[in-house]
């Protein structure tokens, strides 16, 4: 059987996936509950002859694309309801499409995890990058006081189709950069060297405005521990383009989704 210690060194990534997947940390981090009690339950679920790493996400998966869990979501223990509501043609994609180019699972891999061959991968990754790609392009703020890093997410972004607003160094030229022009989504990272916080900088913002929000970090297991208030969107260093890519359409996915559920509520209370 898998120890313990096996299974703990990969939770923190599994919730980094279950993040983006679901767009919400709380509903994310219920579902890798839910996975661990499982494990819990039934620790023959995994095999030590196999890679741990693949079984727990197997295991997440198989739970995750459960009918009976995802429509009945509120059922699972502490679970708040995720800012989505998608059926399994649109899950299914998008789960291959971030193990393959967030966790950096292999086509191998990712196949074993989500329970179809190689070739069925490959479409599912290619399906969700159609998808992807019929995003609005947005503005973005880009919260970095490392000059070449924020060059490069700046070339990557406007290579994605979107714009740049403005590169903040500090908590205070953030602030007024969005101030002139209200972004629709930023990438910040947490440490900035002149000791100032992008997470201040951020929570500062969504004062005022809400906004999809990406993080940056080199120690990502900081803000994986599923014990406070967490990031749901969060990218490390040092990261590959197709990461930030990746990310960056799924937190834009989300809210896509939530600006049209809002639309829908409107319309519904017009009617009635």
């Amino acid at each position: 059987m898998l120890k313990s210690q096996t299974v703990l060194q990969h939770v923190p990534y599994l919730r980094r996936y279950a993040r983006a997947l679901t767009g919400n940390q709380v509903s994310g981090d219920s579902y890798v509950a839910a996975t661990l009690e499982a494990l819990v339950k039934d620790p023959g679920v995994l095999e030590i002859v196999e890679n741990p790493r693949v079984a727990l996400f197997r295991l997440f998966s198989a739970i995750w694309n459960s009918v009976e869990v995802n429509a009945t979501v509120d059922q699972i223990v502490g679970l708040v309801a995720a800012e989505r509501n998608l059926g399994q043609i649109a899950a299914m994609p998008r789960q291959a499409f971030l193990l393959v180019s967030v966790e950096g699972f292999s086509e191998e891999d990712a196949a074993a995890i989500l329970g179809v061959d190689r070739q069925k991968l490959q479409d599912l990754v290619e399906e969700s990058g159609r998808e992807l790609a019929a995003q609005i392009a947005t503005d973005i703020l880009i919260i970095e006081d490392e000059a070449l890093i924020a060059l490069d997410l700046q070339h990557l972004v406007e290579t994605l189709g979107h714009r740049i607003i403005g590169i903040a160094r500090t908590h205070t030229e953030a602030i007024a950069l969005s101030s002139s022009k209200r972004p629709g989504l930023i990438l910040a990272d947490i440490q900035l060297a002149d000791g100032s916080s992008g997470l201040d900088a951020v929570n500062d913002l969504l004062t005022t405005f809400e906004v999809p929000v990406i993080f940056i970090t080199a120690y990502p297991e900081r803000y994986l521990t599923g014990e406070r208030p967490e990031p749901a969107f969060l990218i490390s260093k040092p990261y590959q383009a197709s990461t930030v890519s990746a990310v960056v359409s799924q937190a834009l996915f989300f809210e896509r989704n939530a600006i049209q559920r809002k639309k829908r509520a409107v319309d519904r209370s017009f009617r009635h």
